[in-house]
């Protein structure tokens, strides 16, 4: 595979070195672009046509760039995409800084994103790649032509009890316990628990899609800063939700320029669907899309309708223009 160079970064054909196979969907290939003290994997769909839009997909905690395949391969006709692994999560190793924050993540991205010279590109975000999406767009709004967000970990008063986990995590010393409890657990028996909670219908997955997670599952629970990313990300978006004043996700929300799409299924477990009014309200001019039947991920179990609902944004933008 053929790797461009970008201003700025030292790009290789291959992932960083980690053990385990890369999967990767019929016209997807993989890049890892290397910025000081940052490595990032960057997964790139094939465009069906040369001139296309770009675009940026950003995954959530404990996600991968692989968690927008589906979506990507829907909208190759659509715009030219790209989607990251963030610090610490799937193919990209640790930052060098260790700073997992939303504002370390979001800098992240925007280093990115200045390197590639792609933007203003179309950026989407799920779940913790919502919130660190939204503070892209609201500081760098040059960077941003559109956005989406799918489930994004905004600040919520009352938090899902089954969320609660996952806040959890954030606290000094629980991510040992956690791991000292868990060990005894296979990956399978992992890969279905986080399967009941981020799907809306695990029964959907098929068999096949189910053993490529097994076998990610596994390769992540052998790195050795597996639980140091789950940790410092989980502390991270507490630590956004205590923010206030102008560094405030809802305060950034509102200062959003770029004309947004908002999908939030009715079976999440992680972000409420209550949530939905709320954000549509904070992000000025938003299109809402509720799933019901949809969990965390609606990229993954409704990509079609998902892809339906983006290019139904793009034509009310060219309407408007």
């Amino acid at each position: 595979m053929s790797s461009t160079e970008l201003p700025g970064v030292r790009s290789t054909a291959e992932p960083s070195s980690q053990v385990g196979a890369v999967r990767m969907a019929e016209g997807e290939q993989l890049r890892t672009d290397r910025l000081p003290g940052l490595d990032l994997n960057v997964r790139v769909r094939t465009p069906l046509r040369a001139g296309l839009p770009p675009a940026l997909f950003v995954h959530g905690l404990g996600g991968s760039s692989q968690n927008w395949s589906a979506l990507m391969a829907r909208l190759a006709d659509t715009v030219d995409g790209e989607a990251l692994d963030l610090p610490g999560f799937g193919w990209s190793r640790p930052p060098a800084d260790r700073d997992y924050s939303v504002t370390g993540l979001a800098r992240a991205v925007i280093r990115h994103l200045d390197a590639a010279d792609r933007g203003p590109v179309h950026l989407f975000g799920n779940s913790l790649g919502g919130a660190v999406s939204t503070r892209v767009a609201a500081v760098r709004p040059d960077l941003v032509r559109t956005l989406t967000l799918i489930s994004p970990a905004l600040p919520e008063l009352r938090v899902q009890r089954s969320a609660v986990p996952t806040a959890l995590l954030a606290v000094p010393g629980v991510a040992a316990l956690f791991s000292r409890l868990t060990r005894d657990l296979t990956a399978e028996q992992r890969t279905r628990g986080v399967m009941g909670l981020c799907y809306g219908d695990p029964s959907q997955v098929t068999p096949e899609a189910f053993a490529h997670a097994v076998e990610e599952m596994e390769r992540r629970l052998a790195l050795p800063y597996f639980w140091e990313a789950l940790t410092r990300s989980s502390r991270g978006i507490v630590d956004a939700y205590t923010l206030g004043g102008q560094h405030g996700l809802w305060r950034q929300a509102q200062r959003v320029l770029a004309p947004t799409l908002l999908v939030y299924g009715g079976r999440d477990q992680l972000v409420s669907y209550r949530m939905a009014r709320k954000a549509a309200a904070a992000f000025r001019g938003s299109r809402l899309l509720c799933l019901p039947e949809a969990g965390h991920v609606a990229m993954m179990e409704h990509p079609e309708v998902v892809a339906t609902a983006f290019r139904g944004l793009l034509d009310d933008e060219d309407g408007k223009g």
